[in-house]
């Protein structure tokens, strides 16, 4: 008998009947109370389409189970569409998303003392959510990924969600005509599954495949796919083997899995979200993870793959041309990898890749060979300074110039930055303050594509900065830097930010400055008083009392 915690709370006498009587109710027969009861936890949804195809895979992940001898119990978790979301109030809503899951997986199955727990998500937060969840609750669990968008074509070219984004702004800046407008919006998402670039929620499915928390190959496998159905499939296999043997997730979540996380998100050009997303994660588990392990990493680990936003390819391209293991065997074969690290499979990863070759295929252009990367260093930098003491984010590819020093344009919401940068009120050598959209302030941290996406479309993507105490989007690229801690609502110094005042990004430096002297600092200091709390009752009244820093990854657990 299989030693699990369901089924010896049901076998224990006749005072348990009533349990087994319910049980019985949803199919169980006298032979299914012995065998262990696994969750199937899914973000199935019609709200997005990177949760659309999601009940297909938990209804094969509950006949795999059933195969595998367990019995599979389905439930649902919340989804919100960062995408539909974006630019309005609703995305305050979308890192708030990250704990409802997180809470909602650990109460199912801690609730129903549930002896596993395979995750099925899509959309950004589906997946540190149910991380969260699984380090929690530290039962046998394993992530499935919803999979990738395709991408839609027009003219010629491969579209995605990002390309809407920033269409817009070429619209604005008359660089294109309505009609464009109209065709590029229709054309850019054509089916199921996750924005189609090195986005977040594909950060965070090859971050979590990095970490051995997901199957080999599934992290870049297209939604539409039959491939996709078949990994599932195995998932569960492989699950029903973890409950078997008590591989726990504590026992894969290691400092040197998240190093190994990090060190692919560099390698792939992974969004700005992965560093708050894994210090979570490592902040619910107690894996001493700092943001600064993040430069320290970045510093020796190259970019390797030319994917979306700041590159060409997607993530359908890096499948093709060997996905994440191509990328993880060529930074093992240089020492970047921690190859002894467990993976859910019962494997190191060293043994995962053993048969995956060392060099990526020269008839493919998307990984780029080891002597040829696109940088010889990582993408996300973190930098400080008198705007940011406990650290801030900057993704630097794509750009031409890692340093800008300009004149503050201060906005106290992303919709008043919008509004002046669709109407031209934004000169080259500009830096935009956008600033209580932070965890507290905003409160949610909204990310910032639509005001990000304007200024690329308007052709200022090398000659303005924006810094923020919100996110960006993975679909972000430019000089800005967000997670600006701490945030203004606490009374961080981008508070205390006068319009026209001299700020200095410099990526290079590690540096974010407000040229201000260390008095004036202190007077304004002085001066300033917080804002009330924009919400007083309701889920984003509740976060915005819980939610730590972003610098120790926003959660709302900490120091209850």
């Amino acid at each position: 008998m299989t030693d699990n915690r369901r089924s010896k709370i049901v076998t224990q006498g006749q005072q348990r009947t009533p349990n087994r009587s319910m049980l019985r109710a949803v199919g169980f027969g006298d032979e299914d109370f012995d065998k262990p009861i696994v969750g199937v936890a899914n973000g199935y949804s019609t709200i997005t389409p990177c949760n659309l195809g999601i009940n297909d895979l938990a209804l094969r992940a509950e006949a795999e189970l059933k195969k595998a001898g367990a019995m599979p119990q389905i439930f649902g978790t919340i989804t919100i569409s960062d995408g539909i979301a974006m630019g309005t109030e609703g995305m305050k809503y979308s890192l708030v998303s990250r704990e409802v899951i997180a809470d909602s997986i650990e109460t199912v199955c801690n609730g129903q003392s549930l002896d596993g727990v395979l995750a099925i998500g899509g959309c950004d937060k589906n997946m540190p959510g149910a991380l969260i969840a699984m380090a929690r609750m530290n039962i046998p669990a394993i992530f499935v990924y919803g999979g990738t968008i395709k991408p839609g074509h027009h003219n010629g070219k491969d579209l995605n969600i990002v390309s809407a984004f920033e269409a817009v702004g070429e619209y604005s800046a008359g660089k294109i005509d309505a009609t464009e407008l109209l065709e590029i919006e229709r054309n850019a998402c054509p089916g199921k599954g996750s924005c189609g670039g090195m986005y977040t929620a594909n950060t965070m499915s090859s971050a979590f495949e990095a970490m051995g928390m997901s199957l080999p190959y599934s992290s870049t496998m297209a939604a539409e796919d039959q491939e996709k159905a078949d990994s599932t499939a195995k998932s569960a296999f492989v699950l029903v083997e973890a409950i078997r043997k008590q591989i726990l997730p504590r026992d894969i979540l290691t400092r040197k899995a998240f190093e190994n996380a990090i060190s692919v998100i560099m390698a792939v050009g992974g969004s700005t979200n992965s560093v708050l997303h894994l210090l979570a994660i490592a902040n619910t588990i107690g894996v001493e993870l700092t943001i600064d392990d993040f430069e320290t990493i970045r510093r020796r680990v190259p970019v390797l793959c030319d994917l979306k936003p700041s590159g060409q390819y997607l993530t359908v391209n890096l499948h093709q041309a060997g996905g994440i293991p191509q990328v993880m065997k060529m930074l093992q074969e240089h020492d970047l990898l921690h190859p002894d690290a467990l993976t859910i499979t019962g494997q190191t990863i060293a043994e995962v890749l053993a048969d995956v070759p060392s060099t990526p295929s020269l008839d493919q252009e998307v990984i780029h060979q080891w002597s040829n990367p696109l940088y010889h260093q990582g993408h996300l930098a973190i930098l400080k300074g008198n705007l940011a003491t406990e650290g801030a984010v900057a993704k630097i590819t794509g750009i031409k110039k890692t340093q800008i020093t300009g004149p503050a344009r201060v906005f106290e919401s992303e919709e008043d930055c919008l509004q002046a940068i669709l109407a031209g009120k934004i000169q080259p050598g500009d830096i935009i303050v956008i600033r209580y959209e932070g965890p507290k302030g905003g409160p949610g941290m909204r990310e910032m594509l639509a005001p990000t996406s304007a200024i690329i479309g308007a052709g200022l993507g090398d000659s303005v900065g924006l810094i923020t105490d919100g996110r960006f989007s993975g679909g972000t690229y430019g000089l800005v830097v967000g997670h600006v801690a701490p945030e203004a609502a606490v009374g961080g110094a981008i508070a205390l930010v006068v319009e026209g005042d001299s700020i200095t990004i410099d990526a290079e430096a590690n540096l974010l400055q407000l040229n201000i002297s260390d008095h004036e600092l202190v007077s304004r200091r002085k001066n300033w008083q917080p804002p009330q709390p924009r919400y007083q009752r309701g889920v984003l009244a509740k976060y915005s009392k819980l939610v730590s820093s972003s610098s120790l990854g926003a959660v709302t657990d900490l120091n209850l």
